[in-house]
């Protein structure tokens, strides 16, 4: 790529030369070594939450009356469903892993943000969040929980118990390798994980959930 540009207090330019990122893309087939769990705010709580603090700190008092709660309203309420219909997982699950992986190895974090991503195969039908095709056929499944305030809850989550994806990874080439690559996703599958119970998570140390493992014989 080639640009110009004008010498300060000149009328002379010359020729710079900019080298764009050298972009390649590895598709990898994963399956499962333990159940997923799926957590997506669904569009009912975060309309609940918005009612909320529109009415403010007096109104929430006023009204600390508790509805039943819709077990199965909850349940599908936190699956990733794309616009075509198909079960998802968030693409950014796979990006957020594999930067947090790069710890397991001694990667810059900072480098595989900015040439690390994955590629969407579609879009979530509520909130518009990109998504990988999730192969496998939930359950409803009941867990206990625990809230920000600390009180416990129980939850009704979309469960995966056996269930496998083909993320198409795009890589800058000058900063990783295609080794480099398969080998974060992979110590993401052992090491990070994906959705609720992960072993990575932010909040607990785990509940063996969201692990998975390369299928070597479908790299692409």
């Amino acid at each position: 790529m080639l640009a110009r540009t004008k010498e300060k207090d000149t009328d002379q330019t010359r020729k710079v030369i900019i080298t764009p990122p050298n972009f390649k893309f590895v598709k990898v087939r994963i399956k499962s070594t333990a159940p997923y769990v799926q957590n997506r705010m669904s569009q009912r709580a975060r309309e609940a939450m918005e009612e909320a603090q529109k009415a403010g700190t007096q109104a929430a008092k006023k009204n600390r009356k508790r509805a039943p709660k819709d077990f199965d309203a909850a349940y599908r309420g936190a699956m990733h469903v794309s616009t075509e219909g198909w079960h998802g997982i968030p693409a950014a699950a796979f990006r957020n892993g594999m930067i947090s992986a790069c710890r397991t190895v001694g990667f810059a974090m900072t480098m595989a943000k900015q040439s690390v991503f994955v590629e969407a195969e579609g879009f979530d039908a509520d909130d518009g969040q990109p998504l990988i095709r999730l192969h496998g056929k939930p359950v409803c499944f009941h867990m206990a929980v625990r809230l920000a305030s600390g009180a416990a809850d129980i939850a009704a989550r979309p469960k995966f118990d056996t269930w496998w994806a083909e993320p198409t990874i795009k890589y800058d080439e000058d900063t990783f390798s295609a080794t480099d690559v398969v080998n974060l996703l992979a110590r993401m599958g052992i090491q990070v994980g994906i959705g609720a119970g992960r072993p990575d998570s932010k909040d607990t140390p785990g509940m063996g959930f969201g692990t998975f493992a390369l299928d070597l014989g479908e790299a692409a």
